[in-house]
Parts: structure tokens; sequence; C-alpha cells
């Protein structure tokens, strides 16, 4: 669960080649049902274009939750999948990629479209701002009383968040870190009570 990358913010570019424009939009999403209902916004607001191609992948891009492409019309294996390229090589996460075409007389041949399109990509992505998404882990910390200012301290060291505090006869802690971070900061947890920490994994909050 390492960090990885996530598109930001809605990009829009326009390219030509050889008389087709290439209108390109890039869009924040989460899931499937998300990325159709743009996908669909711009099949009826292009209504009169040639090809509204699109590509999207949600989470990480080198472990996808999901992932597909569709190349609306054009010869197979030219428009979609050549998009869905360049996001993924590009660590573009949780994003649509979605290519308008008004066809300008001039074929490109398979060849040239898979150029176009994912240089009209590579072009959205270059203007694009991408945010660090590190994956974490929440975790429950039992300690005595005597050891809670110890984990509190702990947890600040690691930029851990403190989720809530129970006081019973020992005091229970859920702490949220990054997933990189649970194992030292167990074993130091742990060390720094004299062995007397309990450590227990509850949820992936990633």
């Amino acid at each position: 669960m390492s960090t990885y990358t996530v598109l930001a913010h809605v990009v829009e570019n326009t390219t030509e080649k050889k008389n087709s424009d290439f209108l390109t939009f890039l869009h924040p999403v989460t899931s499937r049902e998300e990325a159709m209902t743009h996908i669909d916004h711009y099949r009826q607001h292009y209504a009169d274009a040639n090809h509204v191609c699109w590509a999207y992948v949600i989470g990480n891009t080198r472990q996808p939750q999901t992932q597909a492409f569709s190349d609306a019309g054009e010869p197979s294996g030219t428009a979609g999948k050549p998009m869905l390229h360049v996001l993924t090589e590009r660590d573009v996460g949780n994003s649509l990629a979605v290519v308008v075409r008004y066809f300008g007389g001039v074929k490109l041949g398979a060849g040239g479209l898979v150029r176009a399109y994912s240089g009209a990509v590579s072009e959205a992505v270059n203007s694009a701002e991408l945010t660090h998404i590190v994956p974490s882990l929440e975790i429950q910390v039992v300690v005595s009383f005597a050891h809670e200012a110890k984990v509190r301290h702990l947890a600040q060291q690691y930029q851990a968040q403190i989720l809530s505090v129970d006081y019973a006869t020992e005091v229970r802690l859920r702490i949220q870190l990054a997933a990189a971070q649970v194992d030292v900061f167990t074993q130091q947890a742990i060390n720094e009570t004299a062995g007397s920490a309990i450590v227990q994994l509850t949820t992936d909050e990633s």
C-alpha cells in the first residue's frame, strides 16, 4: 500500500490533428457510476461529434479497483486503450478521460489515431494537478492509564490521528496512521510501555 497519485481537478484541453479537433476532458472520479454520468453528459452535449471516446481508472493505477475504456466507433484499439495507457503510465488515479473528436475530413489511419488520442490525453495530463494519497490503517492501542501519555506522544511523532479514546479499566485509543508506519509504530509502542501495550489492526481506511 504505497503512496499514489490521483487527479485533483477537472482539466480541459483541445488539440488538432489533420483538421480533426480533439476536445479532451479529465475528471476526478471515485466510481464507475460517477464516470458513466460524466460520459453520458458529454455524449449528450456533443451529440454532433463523430466520436466520444473515454477511459477511466479508479484507485491506484498500479493496483486499480476497476478500469475500462471505449473506442466509441473508432477502429478497435485506437482510442480508448491508448487513453487508458496514458492514465496508467502517468500514474493518474481516480480519473476519467473523455476525448471528443470532430472529424476534419482527413483519415489518420490506425497509428495516427493512437498517437492523436494518446497525445490529447497526455497534453491534458501535463496541465493537471495531482494529489498524493497516503494509504492509512486504523489500529486500536490498549494501555494502562500510566502509559496513555506515552502513546499520545508517539501518535504525535508519527503525525497519526487519534480518532477516539475510551476509558474503562484500561485506556483504548483508536488511531489512524500511514499504513507504511504501522509496524514500526506498534513495535515502538510496545517498547515504550515495557511490553504491556496491546496493538490491534481494526479496519482498512485506505
